[in-house]
């Protein structure tokens, strides 16, 4: 089920993303094709960050507008062009769970990294250790970071590696008083299931959507 919950928003994220690039190749701002499709300038904005689904009229509509085939509307940037580039001045922050983070790639229907920048605040409140299907693969760029998973504690300082599986309980803690800045990437796996958790409920700190793709939001906890 949370295979398909994935797919299902990351097909989302795709759809956003290509409305905000026919948007953006016509010279549009949001308030413009609101003007021209008759729909919200906030329901638009919503359905580019993949937190809204399109209803099929609001889907038809914007194919109206955009003077596109319905499936176009669907395609991702892979379906013409096989290297995703994201350009440092257009990656934008978001927070999850006490974390900052940067996706850097949009293309996690068709790939199987997850790769971000991930900031941890020095005062990160909580201690909920998070698990779900996967590994991950973390580089420490600043500060100094402390791994908490499955009982044990590791600390990295600039420069060192972790490389773990996701099923078992982690997080993610900033060591004194500088936040810490992690190159980190994640990937779906197969295999079996460590026993601790092999009936544990999902939970992520960063939405599965992110590692791409897309929240889960309130239904599932979405790493690290």
């Amino acid at each position: 089920m949370t295979i398909l919950l994935d797919e299902i928003q990351s097909q989302l994220s795709s759809f956003g993303a290509r409305l905000r690039e026919l948007r953006r190749q016509r010279g549009w701002t949001l308030q413009d094709l609101a003007d021209q499709s008759g729909l919200s300038q906030t329901f638009l904005s919503r359905l580019e960050s993949g937190d809204r689904q399109a209803s099929i009229a609001a889907v038809l509509t914007l194919s109206k507008v955009f003077e596109v085939s319905l499936a176009s509307l669907f395609e991702s940037p892979l379906a013409t062009d096989p290297c995703i580039i994201v350009r440092g001045a257009k990656a934008v922050e978001q927070t999850a769970n006490g974390l900052s983070y940067v996706p850097l790639s949009n293309a996690g229907r068709f790939f199987n990294l997850r790769p971000m920048r991930v900031r941890i605040p020095a005062d990160r409140t909580g201690d909920q250790h998070y698990h779900h299907d996967g590994e991950e693969w973390l580089y420490v760029l600043s500060g100094a970071l402390r791994l908490s998973l499955a009982g044990k504690v590791y600390d990295l300082n600039r420069g060192d590696a972790a490389h773990f599986d996701s099923r078992l309980p982690h997080r993610l803690i900033a060591k004194g008083k500088r936040d810490a800045r992690v190159l980190l990437v994640a990937s779906p796996v197969n295999g079996p299931v460590p026993i601790v958790h092999a009936a544990a409920r999902q939970s992520r700190a960063i939405p599965a959507h992110h590692l791409q793709d897309v929240k889960q939001q309130g239904r599932l906890r979405d790493s690290s």
